[in-house]
């Protein structure tokens, strides 16, 4: 996970500008994206882009909902604080290597030829997040859309790297996907109160 090549392929930029590049090449340019920035074995970037996508989302939730805040004992700034350590040291590392595990079986299952490796889909997983940087802010329909984009971006990223369509990439990371952007990033809830909303249910 921590593997970082002096010159990857694709020639991806290092530091604060890379991550905000690379945030604006995937949502913009998703498909060129992935196939360009994306290079076996590299893996440390991506980790990075995921890790700097859930602190933000985690700061804008704090700030817009501090009830959310972990109540630990030297205030709520402090809280604060070690709250955003554990998702960047701890948490969004899991996750990451969590989904990545259960799309490598889901991958193995599914797609018997030209499959990429895991560092790819790891990277796919990581810059498929990007729209939920604000998906914090406490809008159902916000979070939906993140949510939603951050599947699609998925499906797309695993469709490149893995050299299948993007409907045989949705089959094998529905689940996957449901899992991050539906449990993690909190997609399925913001469904179900928009449903709610809407007196649906």
């Amino acid at each position: 996970m921590t593997t970082w090549i002096e010159h990857p392929e694709g020639g991806r930029e290092r530091g604060p500008r890379g991550v905000a590049r690379a945030w604006f090449e995937v949502l913009t340019r998703p498909q060129r994206f992935f196939r360009n920035g994306v290079s076996p074995g590299d893996q440390a970037p991506g980790l990075v882009f995921a890790v700097v996508v859930a602190v933000a989302y985690t700061t804008v939730l704090f700030a817009f909902v501090p009830a959310r805040i972990p109540a630990l004992a030297g205030g709520q700034a402090l809280s604060a604080f070690v709250g955003l350590a554990a998702v960047a040291l701890l948490l969004a590392p899991a996750v990451l290597h969590i989904t990545a595990a259960l799309q490598t079986v889901f991958l193995i299952a599914t797609v018997w030829e030209n499959r990429g490796g895991i560092s790819e889909t790891v990277q796919v997983i990581a810059y498929a997040s990007a729209p939920c940087a604000v998906a914090g802010i406490p809008s159902p329909e916000l979070r939906l859309v993140c949510a939603g984009y951050g599947a699609v971006l998925m499906f797309i990223g695993l469709s490149e790297v893995h050299d299948v369509s993007i409907a045989h990439a949705a089959v094998a990371g529905a689940v996957p996907a449901t899992f991050l952007f539906g449990y993690v990033f909190g997609g399925a809830t913001a469904f179900i109160t928009i449903v709610r909303t809407l007196g649906v249910i």
